[in-house]
């Protein structure tokens, strides 16, 4: 159950900060989440993750309170390259990033961040 995103126009770096919050969450856990979260993609979130939850029941026929996040991948997608000139005939680059974000839903009851936790 999975939903994608591609050529979203905000930096991965920005973008995963909000996918770090949602992580290993039930859906509603997640939603509650974003809504209380003060940044541009949570917006994006929103949509993905209302996608994933209406893939799920349309082609697997799961019911959205059994639902998780169980991944939630934001890789760099292809750069704009604009230009700004500067003083003296020069100019310097400007790259606009984008991201591609992909989250992926599992069964189960939600809290599973214990199997994110790094090891001691």
């Amino acid at each position: 159950m999975k939903a994608y995103l591609k050529n979203y126009r905000q930096s991965p770096r920005k973008v995963r900060l909000v996918a770090d919050l949602i992580r290993g969450k039930s859906v509603a856990d997640a939603e509650n989440a974003l809504t209380f979260t003060t940044k541009r993609a949570t917006g994006m979130y929103h949509k993905l993750l209302a996608s994933a939850v209406a893939n799920a029941q349309h082609n697997f026929k799961v019911s959205a309170d059994k639902l998780f996040v169980s991944a939630v991948t934001v890789t760099k997608g292809p750069t704009l390259k604009r230009i700004r000139p500067v003083s003296r005939g020069r100019a310097h680059r400007i790259n606009k990033r984008t991201s591609i974000v992909t989250l992926v839903l599992a069964q189960g009851t939600g809290n599973h961040k214990a199997r994110f936790k790094k090891l001691k």
